[in-house]
């Protein structure tokens, strides 16, 4: 089993940054695929990045690519993502995730997940 405890959420103005991190506890996450997903209120839950296991391969939603920025530091077993240029269309729950499926996209490559943190983005 693996527990993932998000936070850095909070409410920021547009044009402004954020950094999450996702804290892991239970297994190691170094042989886990590691993703951040997001959830806007009435919206589906949607896929924003994906870090492979040595942290060598990353993965972006179109819609964040250039502002965000995924790391991994497998002796902490935590998981960062550092947003800038925010915009108010990133306003959502944002969840952290670890799998180990060959595709990262899909909300089913990942079996385990965190409760997520809050992100809201002001005009």
């Amino acid at each position: 089993q693996v527990q993932l405890v998000e936070s850095g959420g909070g409410l920021v103005q547009a044009g402004g940054s954020l950094r999450l991190s996702c804290a892991a506890s239970g297994r190691t996450i170094s042989t886990y695929t590691m993703g951040w997903f997001r959830q806007a209120p009435r919206k589906d839950r949607e896929f924003v990045a994906a870090i492979g296991w040595s942290g060598a391969v990353t993965l972006y939603a179109d819609s964040v690519k250039g502002r965000f920025t995924i790391s991994r530091d497998n002796a902490k077993s935590t998981v960062y993502l550092q947003m800038n240029s925010l915009k108010p269309e990133d306003t959502a729950v944002y969840f952290c995730a670890a799998g180990r499926s060959p595709t990262m996209r899909g909300t089913t490559d990942y079996n385990y997940w965190g409760q997520g943190t809050q992100v809201t983005v002001s005009s």
